[in-house]
């Protein structure tokens, strides 16, 4: 192919893409997927739509989350988190708290004192190793959880309610699967 033949052939493909604004994702998923295979040779269109899928869905379920429950709450969705794996987890240390929200150290550490100051979390040393201290929910921070958690429940209920229950066990069953069985290449993260 001679070069004004792949500069015809781009610029026939470039009329029939759709306008970036007429796009929707479900459009910009096949737009991806007819381009990244014929412009750069891609071979794998499934799984960048998986991932891409993935990461929408957890993106719009947890904005959603955070802007209808938390946000009139005055609580953020990673203060959520940690208050969440506090209130059933703990007494925790900050180590073991950044573990079970997915966020790292120091943003564990930042919130802890935002929390502190506003009366939800107490830190605490820790009694069996006074270089380390614990993280435990004030009566406040209990009493807001509880009623946040109705809530935030009755908005996740919603969400998977559009599936069924085998569904939804399928879709966690799927989603482990996914998120341990990594051994082939060396996972990047936080924990």
């Amino acid at each position: 192919m001679s070069g004004d033949d792949g500069r015809n052939g781009r610029a026939a493909a470039d009329a029939a893409a759709p306008e970036a604004g007429d796009l929707d994702f479900w459009s910009f998923i096949d737009l991806a997927n007819r381009r990244l295979s014929t412009e750069f040779g891609s071979t794998h269109q499934l799984a960048t739509q998986v991932l891409l899928t993935l990461n929408r869905a957890a993106n719009v379920v947890t904005y959603d989350l955070e802007s209808s429950v938390h946000r009139p709450r005055g609580l953020s969705w990673s203060t959520f988190r940690l208050l969440f794996v506090t209130w059933l987890a703990g007494p925790i240390e900050p180590k073991s708290a950044a573990k079970l929200t997915g966020m790292s150290r120091a943003a564990v550490s930042n919130l802890t004192k935002t929390l502190v100051a506003s009366g939800l979390l107490d830190r605490s040393p820790d009694e069996r190793d006074g270089r380390s201290v614990q993280l435990s929910l004030t009566e406040k921070g209990r009493a807001e959880m509880a009623a946040t958690y109705r809530e935030h429940n009755e908005r996740e209920y919603a969400w998977a309610s559009v599936l069924t229950e085998a569904e939804q066990r399928i879709l966690v069953m799927l989603l482990d699967k996914l998120i341990t069985n990594r051994s082939q290449f060396d996972v990047r993260g936080r924990n």
